[in-house]
């Protein structure tokens, strides 16, 4: 585990920030333009400077990120109070809304990977040519969704 420098008397400069949470600087700068943490100010020399909260708030922020949380969900968690029973509330509502768009991504890839099995099915390199190539290659000059043809493009065959 990489050890942060401790803090200077004044908070911790970014890169402190960033070893201290997991989050690099780049995405400190990131949370900052979006609201969901603000330094605490800045030091003699000008630097961003964090506090204990801060870096506190952005280990919760990568935390929800590992969890697939999108911003809009992690800036609603932040905005509530664990002490409060109605916002306890709140963070279960807005955790089973989390878990249907993962439950529905779930659906997605389990559809993706059956699409993947058999088109990888379709050919197992014995024939004169590729049956996964071009079985792509008549899925892309199939119509779209909305009735348009793709126009149909030279096959690299």
């Amino acid at each position: 585990m990489v050890q942060a420098n401790p803090p200077s008397t004044q908070g911790y400069r970014i890169g402190e920030a960033a070893a201290a949470s997991g989050v690099s600087a780049a995405n400190i700068r990131w949370y900052e333009k979006q609201g969901l943490v603000a330094p605490q100010g800045r030091g003699d020399n000008s630097y961003r400077l964090y506090s204990a909260a801060d870096v506190h708030t952005l280990r919760f922020i990568r935390l929800c990120r590992a969890m697939d949380m999108s911003l809009d969900e992690v800036r609603t968690l932040l905005a509530l109070d664990l002490r409060s029973k109605a916002d306890c509330d709140a963070a279960c509502v807005a955790l089973d809304a989390h878990l249907g768009h993962v439950r529905e991504r779930l659906r997605e890839l389990r559809a993706l990977e059956k699409d993947l099995l058999a088109l990888r099915d379709c050919c197992d390199g014995s024939g004169p040519q590729c049956r996964i190539i071009e079985t792509l290659h008549t899925r892309a000059d199939a119509p779209l969704p909305g009735g348009e043809r793709g126009t149909p493009a030279t096959r690299h065959v």
